[in-house]
């Protein structure tokens, strides 16, 4: 084996039990030097099954001959080939928005625990220091493209990242092999490709080993944020305080502890538990966090971010995304015994056990309204809600049972959700926030 063979064959060894590697074959230089280099590994190696994917966007005419190009390759191989055909959203940012419409397509195909490969190198990796580093990131962003990271039901690998563009050039020309040339690559239009044809060849006519230094650096960067990664999970393991409402399903923290952090360290474990939930807030939108965190205790503070909102209730954080940001409509529907029942936007609900023969009625509260309650007599409910600390975004959408238009019980609160002798009770499964994680 060659140094490269040697270099893709070690990055690899911790891989060798996964069910599948699949290529992320653009049919360019990149992609191609490493199907080549895995399809003469699985010559020589017990390797999982090899196969590629082509991602075709429909972006520029002269990509429509691609696929029919990496199905050449592939065949010459005996590497099976999926080409999947995707839509690219309109935006701002026609990279980014190309980027999203791959990789979604890539984690739909992965199967679990199976691995894409993909081909960036460590020039790659330079250029995108660089880039992120004009765009002012922090520590997470500059610690560059990681080697590994999970992707849909399996995982993304990046074998190459040791290795420059020049080796893998060095490999193609000696062995023959035949890539496409994407056009829109010269378009320096395009941030990325101003830095890699203009800013990056100029760095190195100065500093010969700029691309190398600037992949060291975000190596270095990368071992900076799993310590930081570290350390927030210390402090948030603090913040991770049961609630009174265990029945409620969207991530929450305590926020005493927190409040004992310095405002780094703060920032350092929620940007690590806000990380699957959204995108980063910028630097200017993190008084947003200040505000919620500094609001008075009688307030109801949000902090609105680009996937759902923080909201404080009672010295607890709370998450909300999907249809928690939304008012469910009132149910008002007449229920009987022992049914499930789904309710718009809102989760289920259950009555448990037999009710006696009335006007049963299930929905939300109504202003006004009050509750009877043994030995105290009727309460009313915004008053009832205060006393069991309620959080405001629970209160609306909490179902009530009504006898005769009279509030009977509330459901899933102790000692009001039912029957006093225990012969009926109303429960709630409110909507899981699943639909918030990115």
């Amino acid at each position: 084996m060659n140094a490269l063979h040697t270099r893709l064959y070690d990055a690899l060894q911790s891989w060798r039990d996964a069910p599948g590697w699949c290529v992320a074959l653009s049919g360019g230089l990149d992609s191609t030097v490493l199907l080549h280099l895995l399809a003469s590994l699985a010559q020589r190696e017990t390797l999982p099954p090899l196969s590629a994917i082509h991602i075709h966007h429909g972006m520029q005419a002269v990509a429509d001959a691609w696929p029919a190009h990496c199905r050449d390759l592939c065949a010459a191989l005996s590497v099976p080939l999926q080409v999947e055909y995707v839509q690219v959203a309109p935006g701002a940012s026609l990279e980014r928005a190309a980027r999203d419409a791959r990789y979604a397509a890539f984690a739909a195909r992965l199967g679990a625990g199976e691995l894409l490969l993909s081909a960036q190198h460590r020039d790659d990796q330079a250029e995108t220091l660089l880039f992120r580093l004009l765009r002012g990131a922090g520590v997470q962003g500059l610690a560059g493209m990681p080697v590994s990271r999970a992707l849909g039901a399996g995982y993304l690998l990046r074998p190459l990242l040791d290795c420059s563009r020049t080796e893998l050039l060095d490999y193609a020309q000696a062995h023959g092999l035949v890539w496409v040339d994407d056009p829109s690559n010269a378009d320096e239009r395009f941030s990325r490709n101003y830095l890699r044809r203009q800013v990056l060849p100029r760095l190195s006519q100065r500093w010969p080993q700029a691309h190398n230094a600037l992949a060291r650096s975000a190596a270095h960067l990368s071992e900076a944020q799993h310590l930081l990664n570290e350390l927030a999970q210390q402090d948030l393991h603090a913040a991770n305080v049961p609630t009174d409402f265990a029945w409620l399903p969207m991530p929450c923290l305590g926020l005493p502890a927190l409040r004992e952090l310095s405002e780094a360290r703060q920032r350092n474990a929620l940007r690590y538990w806000l990380r699957p939930l959204t995108t980063m807030p910028d630097t200017e939108h993190w008084a947003g966090w200040q505000a919620l965190r500094d609001a008075a205790p009688d307030a109801s503070p949000v902090w609105q971010l680009a996937s759902g909102e923080l909201r404080r209730s009672h010295d607890h954080l709370w998450w909300l995304a999907g249809d928690w940001l939304r008012s469910p409509p009132s149910p008002d529907i007449f229920i009987e015994a022992n049914q499930h029942l789904p309710l718009t936007g809102n989760g289920v609900v259950h009555i448990q056990g037999s009710l006696p023969v009335g006007d049963w009625q299930l929905g939300y509260r109504r202003a006004g309204e009050q509750i009877m309650l043994p030995g105290r007599g009727h309460r009313d409910l915004k008053r009832l809600f205060n006393e069991w600390r309620i959080p405001a975004f629970v209160r609306d959408r909490l179902p009530l049972l009504r006898l005769d238009n009279q509030v009977v019980a509330i459901a899933n609160l102790p000692g009001l959700q039912g029957a006093a002798d225990g012969s009926w009770q109303l429960h709630w499964q409110p909507l899981s926030d699943d639909q918030g994680l990115s």
